[in-house]
Formats: structure tokens, C-alpha cells, sequence
């Protein structure tokens, strides 16, 4: 679930477009709602209310009885839609290796490949701080 949340729509609507013609059922259309984000200072301290943010849900039924859920961030109905109806297909054995080798994996290797480039940037603006011997002993 964690790579299908993180997914851009675009990568997973390109990898997973075929899926969409899977019968099934929607149980909760895709909806959108605001959750609290909760933060510690230094991560010790006590928890107070940093925020909201706004995330979708949604759940479908395959007829086979499979059930998928997904919360992504955004207001992105069809990604929720897309990546339940996966969590589902994952969870049927004949469909779970065609979904972790064509959705998935790629979905990983995008997902990796974007953290990178981000860590990239945050490097090149590093600062290294040290304390200049001088030559008197």
C-alpha cells in the first residue's frame, strides 16, 4: 500500500490502466477529507497539532470477494480508486505476480529514483564545519 500512496498518478495510472477493467464493486466511492498531522518536538516532547492534511479514500469488492482499500494524499479520486482496486488484485494469487512485476517494481524503482535526486540536491547544499589547527602548540 505504501508504494501505491507514494506513487505519482501518472506512473501509476501509465502501469496500471489495464486493471481498471477488473469487475468489481466499489463498497466506498473515492471521498475526500482532512486528517491532523501530529508532531513531537524532537521527537520526545509532547505531541501537539502541526496541521491538516487532505487525503482520499476509497474501497471496491472484486466479485471473487477480494477486498482493497487505499488513503492516498491529494484529492485524487482516481489514484485512491486505482490503487484499492490493486490492494485487491494483490490479494488474489493468479493476479499478485503480474502486480508486483508490472505496477509495483517500477512504481519502487520511481519512487527511489525520486528520494535520490532529492538527497542529491539536499548534498550539494551541505555545509561541513571544522576547527582549524593553528600552528602554535
Amino acid at each position: 500500500m505504501r508504494l501505491l500512496a507514494l506513487a505519482e498518478w501518472t506512473d501509476l495510472d501509465a502501469r496500471s490502466r489495464d486493471l481498471a477493467g477488473h469487475p468489481h464493486d466499489v463498497l466506498r466511492a473515492p471521498e475526500t477529507g482532512l486528517v491532523m498531522l501530529r508532531g513531537r518536538m524532537g521527537a520526545t516532547g509532547a505531541a501537539f497539532n502541526l496541521g491538516e492534511a487532505t487525503i482520499t479514500r476509497c474501497a471496491v469488492r472484486l466479485t471473487t470477494g477480494e477486498e482493497g482499500h487505499a488513503y492516498v494524499l491529494g484529492r485524487n479520486a482516481d489514484h485512491a480508486h486505482r490503487a484499492a482496486l490493486c490492494d485487491a488484485l494483490m490479494q488474489r494469487p493468479e493476479d499478485a505476480g503480474s502486480i508486483r512485476q508490472d505496477v509495483l517494481s517500477p512504481i519502487a524503482d520511481a519512487i527511489r529514483a525520486r528520494q535520490q535526486r532529492a538527497a542529491g540536491k539536499a548534498a550539494a547544499t551541505k555545509v561541513d564545519f571544522f576547527t582549524l589547527v593553528r600552528g602554535d602548540v
